[in-house]
């Protein structure tokens, strides 16, 4: 995957990061080492940053899909996203928080639709991609989406107002810009973007994406940049605790962060967002954590938590 920027210097880094890190190493998870070195670029994808082959739609012993799918058109605007109202009382309770789940099962029926440009503010990138897969055939769409509902149930427990941009209930999308702009007009406090990606073998952890500093056309993301860092920067770190994964060896060095400016659903947000890639699905050891339930699970909590440090403050 091209990145275009360089993580920040590790000084800056939020002493909750550095801590959880830290930790890592000193249990002897990683650090950055790798089990099977590490480097080789990741191939374009996700975000409208590149289209990668369409993947097999994933067994159903895999997929979760979504309750009461239907095949509507794609929606207009964020008032038809799914949105679900959390516990009363609970220390989320006035907050509202959007989660992404990456691409959407279907993409891979509708190339042409996904493919369309659509402007980023600085420019122009596909609608959406069809996302990664395992070499199993388990489906980024499909991850995405089941760590998405297990993220949604951890928040809306804590009273959080919860939208999803897609749940498989549209045949294609939506696209990056649809993406950014369901999380503005919801006004939300926090979007977060879930993924996996799609490198070589040995390129394994998770890091998370965060919106460089971009004004051109319809992107201004000067009020959101340092917000966001702050919420990525403590997924990253609770990531770190929640999962036991290390961050990337092969994008940020070795921070878990990683800074970018091509990503329409970043440049366009007007509230604080971030991307999460959860780890490689092209790499056998990562692809066994990913396909499994119990550390989906814990995914989503990292995922949670640190959304629910972010928003207490």
């Amino acid at each position: 995957m091209p990145y275009d920027e360089s993580v920040p210097p590790t000084q800056r880094r939020r002493p909750l990061l550095a801590a959880a890190l830290a930790a890592v190493c000193l249990t002897a998870v990683g650090c950055g080492a790798g089990d099977d070195g590490g480097g080789a670029q990741a191939r374009p994808r996700q975000g409208g940053s590149g289209t990668s082959a369409a993947p097999p739609p994933a067994s159903p012993s895999q997929s979760a899909p979504a309750p009461g799918k239907t095949s509507a058109s794609p929606s207009p605007s964020a008032k038809s996203s799914k949105s679900t109202g959390g516990r009363a009382g609970g220390p989320l309770s006035g907050k509202t928080v959007v989660i992404d789940p990456g691409h959407n099962p279907n993409n891979y029926l509708h190339t042409r639709e996904i493919n369309r440009q659509v402007d980023i503010g600085t420019g122009h990138k596909e609608c959406d991609t069809t996302g990664t897969s395992t070499n199993s055939g388990y489906a980024e769409s499909r991850f995405t989406l089941d760590v998405s509902h297990r993220v949604r149930t951890l928040l809306r427990a804590q009273g959080a107002n919860v939208v999803l941009t897609q749940d498989d209930d549209r045949p294609y999308g939506p696209c990056v810009d649809e993406r950014a702009r369901i999380g503005n007009e919801a006004g939300a406090d926090a979007v977060v973007s879930v993924h996996a990606d799609g490198s070589a073998v040995g390129n394994r952890g998770f890091h998370v994406i965060l919106p460089g500093l971009v004004r051109g056309g319809e992107a201004d993301t000067s009020k959101i940049v340092e917000p966001s860092r702050d919420l990525g920067t403590r997924i990253a770190g609770l990531f770190v605790r929640d999962t036991g994964s290390a961050p990337s060896n092969y994008v940020g060095g070795n921070s878990g962060l990683d800074i970018r400016k091509d990503l329409g659903g970043l440049n366009l947000s007007t509230v604080p967002k971030v991307f999460i890639e959860c780890g490689n699905m092209r790499d056998p050891k990562d692809a066994a954590l990913l396909t499994s339930e119990g550390w989906r699970q814990k995914a989503a909590q990292g995922i949670a938590d640190g959304i629910s440090s972010y928003l207490n403050g």
